[in-house]
Parts: structure tokens; C-alpha cells; sequence
């Protein structure tokens, strides 16, 4: 037995000696190998695998109703999210382990998720869309207005802006609709002048008995039923980004369609100074310009719109703006937006309007307003404004001042706005500089 020890403890001996000659990464390396063996034998589970799924396909494209009038939903933004279906069951084995859920991709219709800026801007939106108890009271008093005042006409102007830069010009507007049409109604859809501040703006007029209000928009009623209530609604969730254009510009493109369609009447701008009635007017837009080849107008402009209720014209171009919305490009869901739809239905049956030319209500350009605001310089330049006024005075309805070109521009005496607001005036005080 001593013997059979001795011989052990000689090989044990040997074995250490070998080992001791071999470089160390490999007595580590032997070492990992041994750790391993043993621990796969300790741990040895069989682990299931899940069938790959593929995800169903999603219908993005608008639902075929039928009919032309027939709102058509809007294909919502959809975003993937992840759901756990029953996962397998949970082998026993020496340790529990967590078992690796089965995934499907299934679409929820959900805002996508937005960035800290995004979410910014989204707070924003919402907090200029907020209605209060004031927009609930839209329908009423509209109505009321409409059905006591005897209205024989019905204006609609519209203010995103604060009360305290509605100034001089937009006062002057106001001026001229009822100097030409001193029994008419006026709407003016504003939340800033739906105020104890805007009932000060707006009480000499009010005091001299014409008739008109500003009223906070109610956005859910004025668009419902219609193509600006799917727009509106995606729009609220975070499904439509604003761009860079002004929601509220782009907000009175949309409301002044609404309106016109809801009530039926006559929208203008704020920068339009009515020359003379639209009494014998129905039906009809602007053009803004025209091709001097082909005497066709080359674009429209909606700063002045006069539809009946309902008119299928108004319905083409809520439809068009909630289909192609583009908040980072001026003038497309305007001026672009009535070009476009006008060019697809003309000579198609069913539509009854009127294009008149520029001169109706854009005897001058915007590119070249600043020469109205010029007083004469010599004889020829005199001769030059004497025969432009007349001209605008036999021809056009109204001016369009354009105000983001000639906001900052002063009226000079003799020139054809000095005589445009001495004849469209009621209360006629203001001074040259202020307008």
C-alpha cells in the first residue's frame, strides 16, 4: 500500500512538473475547458425556439364610400408597436431562467412618438386649439345674429392674431364693408377679439348700430361633417406637423372655407377695402393674375370669396386642403390651393361660378402696391394716378392692400389710397402715418 502511495504521489508530482513547463496561457486555457465541461453538465437546459411570424399588412389607402360628397377617412399615421403574445412554457430545470416572449408587429393607431422639440410644438398647437366656454357659444350666436339683424348680407373675416396688433387697416376694413353695405352682418371669427379688449376695438361701430360680432371659433362645430374635421382631428393628435408657415395663416385658410360653406356668404381679408356693393355678386373668385398671351388667368387668390351655402366648389377645396397639406410652402394651401382646384373642375358639370378678372379685387399686383401709396412726383406720374384711380373706380369692387409687402409703406397725400380711404371711411380718423 505504501508502495501503491509512493507511485501516486510520484505521478501527481510528474503531472505538476508538466505542467509547470507549459507556457501559462495554455494551463489557463486548460483550466477554462475543465470550468466549461463541468458547468454545461450542471446547467444543460433545452431551450424552445419561436416560429418567426411575419406581420400582417397594413391598409394605409382611404375607404371607398360611395358618392362624390361622401367624407372619405383620411389614412391615419400608424406606428408598430410590440405585442407579447402567450409565451411557452417554462421548463424546469436546475435554475428558472426567463423565457424569450414570442413578438408580433401589430399596428396601433397612435400619434408617432415626438421628439423634445416636436412635443413642444404639439403642446403649442393644442394650446392654440384649446376651445373654451366662449367658442362653445359659436353656433348660438351666429345664429342669433344672422336671424335678428336682418342681414342682406353676410360678411365673415377672420383674426388669429392679438388684439392689440389689429390696427388701423383692419379697422379701415371693417369700415368699408358696411360703408358699402351698411346693412349687412359681419362675423369676425377671433379668439383674441372675443375680449373685453376687442369689445373696446370694436364698440364705436356697435354704438352706431351696425351689426357685428367676434366670436371665439368653435373648430369642432364649424368643421364638422367635413373634410377640415378628418384634417383638424389629425391635426390635434400630432398626425399632422404645422412647417414653418403660421398655423394661424394657415388655420384662416381653412376656417374661411368652413364658414362660407356652413352659412354661405362672403369672406375677405383684412387687408380688402371695399370700393362698392357685392349685392349683385354670387358665386365667384378672383383671379389675382393673368397670362398676357392667352388673356386665361395664370392664378387665383382667396382673399375674397362669395359661395352660397354648401356650394360643391367650397366642398373641392376643403377636400383638396386636407388631402395636400403642406404647412412649409406659402400660398399652397391659398392661393395655390383655389388655383389647383379650380383648373381640375372648370367645364365640369355641376359647378356654377364665376372667375372675374384682376382687376375685380387685385387691380395691382402685390409686387407692385407700394405705387399706390405714392403721391404724385411730376405731371407725367399725376397723369399716371389720375387715370389708374379712375380705372380702379369704374372696374374693381375692392383693393387688396397687401399687407405683407405694404405693411411698413406710408400713405402720401394725392395718392390712390389717400383718395381710396377718403371715399371708404365712416368714421374717417385716421391719420396717413397710422395706416
Amino acid at each position: 500500500m505504501s508502495e501503491l502511495h509512493q507511485r501516486f504521489q510520484h505521478t501527481k508530482s510528474s503531472v505538476f512538473g508538466c505542467l509547470l513547463l507549459l507556457p501559462t496561457s495554455l494551463v489557463a486555457l486548460f483550466l477554462l475547458v475543465l470550468l466549461a465541461c463541468n458547468g454545461f453538465s450542471v446547467f444543460y437546459i433545452n431551450l424552445p425556439v419561436p416560429a418567426k411570424s411575419s406581420p400582417e399588412p397594413v391598409n394605409l389607402l382611404p375607404e371607398n364610400l360611395p358618392g362624390d360628397k361622401t367624407v372619405t377617412k383620411l389614412a391615419s399615421s400608424v406606428m408598430y408597436a410590440v405585442k407579447e403574445e402567450n409565451p411557452p412554457a417554462i421548463l424546469k430545470t436546475h435554475l428558472p431562467l426567463l423565457q424569450k416572449p414570442n413578438f408580433s408587429m401589430v399596428p396601433v393607431d397612435k400619434p408617432l412618438v415626438l421628439r423634445p422639440k416636436q412635443a413642444r410644438l404639439s403642446h403649442q398647437i393644442l394650446r392654440t386649439l384649446r376651445s373654451g366656454a366662449k367658442a362653445k357659444r359659436f353656433s348660438s350666436k351666429v345664429r342669433e345674429l344672422f336671424q335678428n339683424s336682418q342681414c342682406k348680407s353676410r360678411f365673415f373675416m377672420t383674426w388669429i392674431s392679438s388684439v392689440e396688433s389689429f390696427g388701423d387697416r383692419e379697422l379701415l376694413a371693417i369700415e368699408s364693408v358696411f360703408k358699402s353695405h351698411p346693412k349687412s352682418c359681419l362675423v369676425i371669427v377671433s379668439k383674441s377679439l372675443d375680449s373685453k379688449r376687442g369689445s373696446v376695438v370694436l364698440k364705436p361701430f356697435l354704438d352706431k348700430g351696425l351689426k357685428l360680432i367676434a366670436v371665439d371659433p368653435d373648430y369642432d362645430y364649424i368643421f364638422k361633417n367635413t373634410y377640415a374635421e378628418l384634417w383638424f382631428d389629425r391635426l390635434k393628435k400630432g398626425n399632422v406637423h404645422p412647417g414653418e408657415v403660421s398655423l394661424g395663416q394657415n388655420l384662416s385658410n381653412l376656417l374661411r372655407l368652413a364658414l362660407l360653406y356652413k352659412h354661405g356668404g362672403i369672406y375677405i381679408d383684412t387687408d380688402i377695402v371695399v370700393l362698392k356693393s357685392f349685392n349683385n355678386l354670387r358665386n365667384v373668385i378672383g383671379a389675382q393674375s393673368i397670362n398676357l398671351e392667352t388673356k386665361n388667368w395664370s392664378r387665383l387668390n382667396n382673399a375674397v370669396l362669395i359661395f352660397d351655402k354648401q356650394h360643391p366648389l367650397l366642398f373641392k377645396f376643403m377636400q383638396e386642403f386636407a388631402l395636400t397639406f403642406d404647412g412649409n410652402k406659402w400660398g399652397h394651401n391659398g392661393p395655390y390651393l383655389v388655383s389647383r382646384v379650380v383648373a381640375r373642375v372648370t367645364g365640369r358639370p355641376g359647378f356654377n361660378f364665376t372667375v372675374l378678372p384682376p382687376s375685380a379685387f387685385y387691380p395691382v399686383d402685390w409686387s407692385r402696391i407700394r405705387s399706390l401709396f405714392q403721391g404724385p412726383r411730376n405731371e407725367i406720374h399725376s397723369n399716371w394716378l389720375h387715370n389708374k384711380l379712375e380705372q380702379i373706380r369704374r372696374q374693381s369692387y375692392a383693393v387688396h392692400l397687401w399687407n405683407r409687402q405694404s405693411r411698413k409703406v406710408r400713405i402720401q397725400e394725392g395718392s390712390i389710397i389717400h383718395h381710396v380711404v377718403s371715399v371708404s371711411c365712416i368714421f374717417c380718423n385716421f391719420s396717413r402715418s397710422s395706416l
